[in-house]
């Protein structure tokens, strides 16, 4: 069996540990059930109104959809805290299995637990009047532009989990940088109206890019009054999702794998 081979059959049994964790423990997934529906409302019904009504409403499902995938990253980063803290890891390690195996195992089983939410958040979509205006293949590109980003994120909640000391900084850490990232974006209103060096960021943050790109790919266009947002990455919007996707994946998961062999090479 080839290296590759072998990290991917030891990933995808780690994986399946997690999921068989989950399964055990199914209050872990609560907020991936309820989160989802509670923004649906608030932002949707709350806002919406003043925002520009079904239009608005219609426009917001990428934003929740992105925003889905961003708090995957908190259950990454307390999963694999918890595994760290309670000696989990420190029992893998005795195993003769490589060190990326593991992280990778729980990106992938967090990313399963992750489409639960996002299927949820399509779930409240549909409920509030979204629905996509383009062919099945477009569709089918959102959604596979959904799960690779899905995927590259939950790395960033691997990092984080590594470079906390205990459960509770780690699951304070993982919330804490989500709400300015999904808010200073394209996500639920027009980078046009934020001021000028908070515009900057949003119209190039990540996050930006994927909301923007999954409003092409679903054909849902802003409600009337919404400015549209300028530059490079908003013409571009699939093509800048897609790059931010990989060089997220790419450096973090390289971060991760280097601040795995630090901390556990005592």
């Amino acid at each position: 069996m080839t290296t590759l081979a072998r990290v991917l059959a030891q990933s995808s049994d780690l994986a399946w540990r997690n999921l068989l964790h989950l399964r055990r423990t199914p209050t872990a997934l609560v907020s991936s059930l309820v989160q989802p529906v509670l923004f649906a409302l608030l932002i949707g019904y709350v806002f919406g109104g003043s925002l520009g009504g079904s239009a608005y409403r219609e426009y917001l499902v990428a934003g929740l959809l992105t925003q889905a995938v961003v708090f995957t990253t908190s259950f990454t980063t307390v999963g694999l805290a918890n595994d760290l803290q309670q000696g989990v890891v420190d029992r893998f390690r005795t195993l003769p299995i490589a060190r990326m195996s593991l992280l990778l195992g729980r990106a992938v089983s967090d990313l399963g637990a992750g489409m639960i939410s996002v299927l949820v958040t399509l779930l409240c979509g549909l409920a509030l009047g979204w629905v996509p205006h383009t062919g099945a293949a477009h569709v089918a590109a959102a959604f596979l532009l959904l799960i690779v980003f899905a995927f590259a994120t939950c790395w960033i909640g691997v990092f984080i989990a590594l470079v906390t000391p205990t459960v509770q900084v780690a699951g304070s850490l993982g919330l804490i940088w989500i709400f300015p990232v999904t808010f200073v974006s394209s996500g639920f209103v027009s980078t046009t109206t934020l001021p000028s060096p908070l515009q900057t960021l949003a119209n190039w943050n990540p996050f930006s890019g994927l909301a923007n790109a999954l409003r092409v790919l679903f054909g849902n266009a802003p409600p009337p009054g919404f400015v549209a947002q300028h530059g490079w990455s908003a013409t571009h919007p699939v093509l800048y999702a897609t790059i931010c996707a990989v060089v997220l994946l790419l450096v973090f998961a390289t971060l991760s794998t280097w601040r795995y062999r630090v901390r556990t090479s005592n």
